[in-house]
């Protein structure tokens, strides 16, 4: 998950004579890394350490390490309206989904909340449209409504049958709309910061939040968890939450950035895989095609926003 996602990347000219292919090869491992957040973090919350822990959690342990990487690298610092807009993302990226996606994934399938977020490149492309005040045509917003409609369905189809949206449901959507605002305002100001540089200042902006919560859920009882639930941890707070940026925004800055962004469209897909591998779910045919259709509306919407010419 990407402050310069998919949704937001715009055509523009490779910032190197590396092959077309390097930029792919690396976007694919930076997607491919965050791939393991909702599974990781369903095995995490499933009967063990606490939603609030994992999610504030995660976010001070990469916020240590982004206060490293700007301090030996020698970061110059944001002005005050940069910091005002750095806040919008630690509050969408840092806080909203993170926390919002461990409550959810407490309950929920890690292929069900897969298939939910997956609307995210398109709820991202409205938010950076709106953001931009972007001219966008109505394909677009005819495509996006679809994939929203594609998921209010899927996730009401419960026991093969229509019921209600269930608690996670609702904190899925809130999750994709907090990523979506933390990604649109973070594409746009990676522009004037560098593109790990944003993450890492909103890391560091949110820590003094972030370590509250995670103190008061250490109050509330000692975080226990089996190894593998740790591990799980760990790989939150390291790669999903920090490094997996790096390659991800590696490969958009070989570019092309609009070809190189749509890599993130197979990270459902990767997620829903390895939520089966991993977790032992099963592989339902609502699974399948909501994920199928959610990725079809979600890439539809992204190159009606791309245009002719960057498609």
């Amino acid at each position: 998950m990407t402050p310069q996602s998919s949704a937001i990347a715009r055509q523009s000219a490779p910032l190197s004579d590396r092959p077309a292919r390097s930029g792919l090869r690396w976007g694919l491992v930076g997607i491919t890394a965050f791939s393991f957040t909702v599974p990781f973090t369903r095995v995490a919350a499933h009967d063990g350490l606490s939603p609030l822990f994992i999610g504030a959690g995660r976010a001070v342990v990469a916020a240590a390490l982004a206060a490293v990487a700007l301090a030996v690298t020698r970061q110059v610092r944001p002005n005050r309206r940069q910091w005002a807009r750095l806040a919008i993302v630690a509050a969408g990226v840092v806080a909203g989904f993170p926390l919002l996606t461990s409550y959810a994934l407490k309950t929920a399938p890690a292929g069900h909340g897969a298939v939910v977020i997956g609307l995210l490149p398109a709820a991202t492309a409205a938010m950076a449209v709106m953001r931009g005040k972007e001219r966008v045509p109505r394909s677009f917003w005819m495509f996006a409504a679809l994939g929203a409609g594609a998921v209010v369905v899927f996730a009401a189809l419960q026991d093969g049958g229509l019921g209600g949206l269930h608690g996670s449901d609702l904190l899925l959507f809130g999750a994709v709309l907090a990523a979506a605002v933390g990604y649109a305002e973070g594409g746009l100001l990676a522009r004037e910061l560098g593109a790990w540089q944003t993450v890492s200042w909103a890391l560091v902006l949110s820590a003094p939040l972030m370590i509250v919560l995670t103190v008061v859920s250490v109050l509330d009882g000692a975080p226990v968890g089996t190894p593998v639930q740790w591990l799980a941890f760990a790989y939150l707070c390291v790669v999903s939450m920090y490094v997996g940026f790096f390659a991800w925004y590696h490969g958009l800055a070989i570019g092309p950035m609009a070809r190189v962004s749509q890599v993130q469209l197979v990270q459902p897909v990767l997620s829903i895989l390895w939520a089966a591998l991993i977790l032992r779910e099963q592989l339902t045919w609502p699974t399948v095609m909501g994920g199928l259709v959610v990725i079809a509306c979600a890439r539809l919407a992204v190159r009606a926003r791309m245009g002719p010419k960057a498609r």
